[in-house]
């Protein structure tokens, strides 16, 4: 346990940090005089850096653990963050972006490794527990950006080096204990569903891809834009659009806590199920509340579509035992790049149009859903 809430913290000290990035994007809009298309971008170099890496670095990783790799990952989000402090143009922007993205993709697959020896067998709770402190994280960076780097200015990210140093140490300290208890051995060669042909693996893994970009192409419409929604439609100023883009980012904190030790109880299908479908009349809905309503229907969206991601997870793994980094560098990759492509795209989109229409055709992703239904019970499988 002990292990496992120390990663979580620095996964919450990761996450925290990177979600400076789109929390500032009214300064870096004003400052730099970008469109949404440039600030589609910026998320877009980030995104894709860290999806292009991470199942990279899993492969690696399952031959070859490497759990002093996660200090050294969040060495890059330190220095991404100096860059994105002192830029004076928008190409150290992009820099400071890919240099976020590649610490994301160091620390991700590693650490959810960690979690994953950890867990005593609790892989749903173990996951939740590891990604809540990075969905916690990801809520703290509004509220940072509000009430400490508005009234600052940009140079002040430069404070947050003290978190990555603090990281560092913990994960430095990790390490020695993973290594230590020898799960930094290389694993043994493992043969995958011996009985099973590829067809078998290879479909769920497809529904679960595009069960993947429903899920993140939507909260990259939330992360990259719904401040910007709140300022236009109800004409909030930029620190309480904040606070309300931190109630969305609790609300899928808690999501994520409570959707693994649910899947250990009733199966992962089952949560997958219900949080991709579940949320649609939510996003529905959305578009034409008023702000009191949208407030509310944020946190449902974010308690039911976040509760699905650590099901996922540990739902490939189950397919692919023994292929813990590179399942996990997949999806987290997959996560990441998929919701980089889709805040390009609905930058593109909010600029041809308008930023209300960004969530009139986002709503609809949940429809994709229904892929769901066709998952295999994993239990069942392992079981024949």
């Amino acid at each position: 346990m002990a292990v496992l809430v120390g990663i979580s913290i620095c996964h919450m000290l990761n996450d925290m940090m990177q979600a400076l990035l789109p929390a500032i994007y009214p300064l870096l809009k004003g400052g730099f005089h970008l469109n949404f298309a440039q600030i589609g971008l910026l998320t877009l170099v980030y995104q894709v850096t860290a999806s292009l890496l991470q199942p990279l670095i899993g492969l690696y990783t399952d031959a070859k653990p490497k759990p002093f790799s996660l200090p050294v990952g969040m060495g890059f989000t330190l220095a991404g963050l100096v860059c994105l402090a002192f830029a004076t143009g928008y190409p150290e922007l992009l820099g400071g972006a890919a240099l976020l993205g590649i610490g994301s993709s160091v620390f991700h697959p590693e650490s959810s490794r960690i979690a994953r020896a950890a867990s005593g067998g609790r892989h749903g709770f173990a996951q939740s527990l590891f990604q809540v402190g990075g969905n916690f994280g990801q809520s703290l960076g509004p509220l940072l950006a509000a009430f400490f780097i508005l009234p600052r200015g940009r140079e002040s990210m430069a404070w947050f080096v003290l978190a990555a140093l603090l990281g560092m140490a913990i994960l430095t300290a990790i390490g020695a204990w993973f290594r230590a208890n020898g799960h930094a051995k290389p694993r043994a060669r493992v043969v995958v569903r011996d009985d099973a042909p590829p067809g078998k693996i290879m479909v769920p893994l497809a529904l679960l891809a595009v069960l993947m970009m429903s899920k993140f192409v939507y909260l990259a419409s939330i992360n990259s834009y719904y401040i910007f929604y709140l300022m236009h439609r109800f004409h909030l100023p930029v620190q309480s659009a904040q606070i309300d883009l931190f109630v969305f980012l609790a609300a899928a904190a808690a999501g994520t806590m409570i959707g693994g030790p649910i899947g250990d109880r009733i199966g992962r299908r089952a949560v997958i199920r219900g949080s991709i479908l579940g949320v649609l009349p939510f996003t529905l809905a959305l578009p034409f509340a008023n702000l009191p309503m949208t407030v509310v229907l944020s946190v449902m969206i974010g308690l039911i579509l976040s509760s699905a991601f650590s099901a996922i997870v540990v739902y490939a793994n189950e397919l692919m035992p023994g292929r813990v980094g590179a399942v996990s560098g997949l999806f987290f990759g997959l996560a990441f790049g998929v919701a980089g492509l889709g805040a390009a795209g609905l930058g593109v989109v909010a600029d041809w149009t308008s930023i209300t229409t960004v969530y009139r055709i986002c709503a609809f992703l949940p429809v994709l859903g229904i892929a769901a239904l066709w998952l295999p019970d994993t239990v069942r499988a392992s079981t024949k």
